[in-house]
């Protein structure tokens, strides 16, 4: 009787894999030979499961977002308006071991975008969503009265996301320079200033 393979696990098992090179080493380290050696398969055997190593890297990625979406999921349930961005934004910075941890498979995903339309076909579509989360957390937070400031909320939503990638970057290439008491004020006083009327 032919040996039942379950493809599902076998992908995530490349993904895993690969997600813990990116840790160790980088995207130079997740190497189709190495992913290959280290899930114990045969270097052409991935490709059965993946059409190349873009696929995997944003599979890596996928699994990196996941489970900052599964941290800030179950922080936001029945919130709404400036209470969930304040949360969505403490909780999307990379502040303890594990954020750095994800942040460095980020950090390789999105030098992985530079060289990669299909990747950064990704990406956009990851920020665009993660986007339109903090507008509808600013609309409503204009619906209950709690954010007054005539900024427009795309301005704002930029502030907060690039404000996350340097947070990200800098926690990877110069961790020591990055203070996380430091972003929680950042925080606490962008959230004081939506709520300022001038």
């Amino acid at each position: 009787m032919p040996k039942i393979i379950d493809h599902d696990q076998r992908r995530q098992d490349i993904v895993d894999v690969t997600w813990q090179l990116i840790v160790e080493g980088g995207i130079e380290a997740a190497t189709m030979r190495e992913i290959a050696s280290r899930a114990g398969f045969a270097n052409g055997a991935l490709k059965h499961y993946f059409p190349g190593k873009d696929a995997i890297i944003a599979g890596a990625y996928e699994r990196s977002l996941n489970r900052i979406r599964d941290r800030v999921r179950i922080r936001l349930e029945g919130k709404r308006g400036i209470e969930a961005l304040e949360l969505e934004m403490r909780y999307t910075l990379p502040i303890g071991e594990d954020d750095a941890t994800a942040a460095r498979v980020l950090l390789s995903f999105w030098e992985r975008c530079a060289f990669s339309t299909e990747i950064e076909h990704d990406y956009g579509e990851h920020l665009t969503s993660w986007k339109a989360s903090y507008m509808r957390y600013l609309r409503e937070g204009r619906e209950d009265g709690d954010i007054i400031t005539p900024v427009p909320d795309a301005q704002l939503v930029d502030e907060i996301v690039l404000m996350n990638i340097g947070a990200t970057v800098l926690s990877v290439v110069n961790p020591e320079h990055l203070d996380p008491a430091i972003l929680e004020a950042q925080v606490a006083d962008f959230v004081a200033r939506l709520r300022v009327g001038a």
